[in-house]
């Protein structure tokens, strides 16, 4: 298919169009300037707190949130989402800036962006809901946990003697090791921080809590000896900085393909489960196809302008739909007003203590870590427990992707064993008797490669040397390839021993699945009449 009939306004079998991007659908309401004014209040200290702990100024993850947060809610499928830099990437970033520098970081984005849109193109979107609970679950914890520890540095205002470590396992005896250099002057800035969106979120939740504990964190660290984001960066620059390619290049391209396919997979998984949620909230519904799309010209874009991988944020978007949003307006807005804020209020970030960020992203590290979710998870099922607690391990102590990729192929095992279980083969009339002319037996369930094990010891065990058997399938739900096979050598067995088999009750979809060379009836007196019995 070429690339102009790919974008023509073609109808798909539903009748829409085969890529339609949210700006379609603006209508600008007031009620999306209030919402979109709140989320860049969200928003603002955020981006900046994201992009310092993934290893890049702070500048990036304003133009990360302005232009990939504009493009997000302007060609996404979604009405509500809001984009921008994301915490779960913060340790995909960091990896990638530490390997390949911030032009490498660029590159992969921009990678990503274009394997998106191919997802979405190629109609990719629904596999979000293949993705177990259990392993969202436990990655989530797992990136909370790593946001938690890389935040202890500047939490407590440590003095490492050289760069810090990335792997937990390695960081956190770099960190005890140096526990003697805690600022006190740091470690109050970011308790204050805390305090302060707790106990607006406790007590005046309509009240910007993050904003608020940013600016009260400022004004604290005025009075007190602290390192601040100018101190670490510089002075923001005042706008955008004009768009530019990355360096390009086969060497360039292979170092950041790795970093593009993680960002892409979770890039994908972040903003359809974020479109999710804002359609549960809201009574909407995602074209999760267009979204990928749009997320994928997110990143191209955002990129362009020396920014990050962005994606659809669920903290944010919650935050649109509760204030009030009604389409991808306030999304476009609330881009709109972070640029306004750079260029007006740039150099008033640079007083902003590190410490104050490092206190908001300890908030937002907490909150991933869902105890509640997870205790609830251990008590229902145990293999779910153990599937969330294998990814929780491996992203924490291996990688990012590998605990993803992991956590599905277990999550998959322990389907295919609770499947398994679904599956029986029932003894029926003459099946322990010696003599019979006529053996029934019944299949229920699932017959696929995980159950035909248990059934075909079952049908092994067929004491007589019937002249028929009755294989009735009306309680077979599914049956694949490894299935039919079990069936159909079943049947050669039983010819090899002059015994007739006839299969009867399964459905139209089971029937198709079978070797034509095996004999059908609708009942099992019908069976009989074919074999003359």
């Amino acid at each position: 298919m070429s690339g102009a009939k790919l974008w023509q306004h073609s109808k798909t079998r539903d009748g829409l169009m085969f890529y339609r991007p949210a700006i379609l659908d603006f209508r600008f309401r007031r009620a999306d300037l209030s919402a979109g004014l709140t989320v860049a209040i969200v928003a603002l200290p955020l981006s900046m707190a994201i992009a310092i702990a993934s290893g890049v100024g702070p500048d990036r993850g304003l133009v990360t949130a302005i232009v990939g947060g504009f493009l997000v809610s302007a060609m996404g499928g979604t009405r509500h989402q809001i984009g921008g830099p994301a915490g779960a990437f913060i340790v995909l970033v960091s990896a990638c800036v530490a390997a390949i520098g911030v032009q490498g970081l660029i590159l992969a984005t921009m990678m990503s962006g274009v394997m998106l849109a191919l997802l979405g193109l190629f109609r990719m979107g629904g596999t979000i809901r293949y993705v177990p609970y259990p392993v969202i679950l436990g990655f989530t914890a797992a990136i909370g946990v790593i946001i938690l520890t890389s935040q202890m540095k500047d939490l407590f205002g440590l003095q490492l003697p050289g760069a810090e470590p990335g792997p937990l396992i390695e960081k956190i005896p770099a960190l005890l090791a140096v526990r003697d250099t805690v600022s006190g002057a740091s470690l109050a800035i970011a308790a204050l921080t805390i305090a302060t969106i707790l106990g607006c979120q406790r007590w005046a939740p309509r009240l910007p809590s993050l904003l608020i504990a940013v600016a009260v964190a400022t004004l604290a660290g005025l009075a007190l000896p602290v390192e601040t984001v100018a101190d670490r960066f510089g002075a923001l620059p005042v706008g955008l900085p004009m768009p530019e390619l990355p360096v390009l290049g086969t060497d360039a391209m292979r170092a950041a393909l790795p970093f593009a396919i993680s960002f892409t997979l979770l890039g994908a998984i972040e903003s359809l489960l974020s479109g999710m949620v804002a359609d549960q909230m809201a009574g909407t519904r995602m074209r999760a196809d267009d979204e990928l799309i749009g997320q994928g010209i997110a990143n191209i874009g955002a990129g362009l302008f020396g920014g990050f991988c962005t994606t659809g944020t669920i903290a944010r978007t919650a935050t649109n739909v509760r204030a009030g949003s009604s389409g991808p307006g306030s999304g476009i807005i609330h881009a709109a007003i972070l640029l306004v804020t750079l260029m007006v209020a740039a150099p008033l970030a640079g007083a902003i203590p590190l410490a104050g960020l490092a206190g908001l992203l300890t908030v937002v590290a907490w909150n991933m870590v869902e105890v509640h979710a997870i205790t609830a998870l251990a008590r229902i099922s145990r293999g779910d427990a153990i599937t969330m607690a294998v990814t929780f391990l491996v992203t924490i102590f291996r990688d990012v992707t590998e605990g993803i990729i992991i956590g599905m192929a277990l999550g998959g095992a322990v389907f295919i064993a609770r499947m398994a279980q679904l599956s029986e083969a029932v003894p029926g009339e003459g099946f322990n008797t010696r003599d019979p002319d006529v053996v029934t037996c019944h299949l229920n369930g699932p017959v696929f490669f995980g159950s035909v094990a248990r059934m075909e010891s079952l049908l092994h065990r067929i004491v007589a040397r019937p002249r028929l058997v009755v294989l009735d399938m009306a309680g077979v739900t599914f049956l694949d390839t490894t299935g039919a096979q079990m069936i159909a050598d079943f049947g050669r067995r039983l010819s090899q021993r002059q015994t007739a088999l006839v299969i009867t009750g399964a459905r139209p979809r089971i029937r198709a699945m079978l070797n034509d060379d095996l004999a059908f009836a609708d009942t099992p007196d019908k069976a009989r009449a074919m074999t003359g019995l």
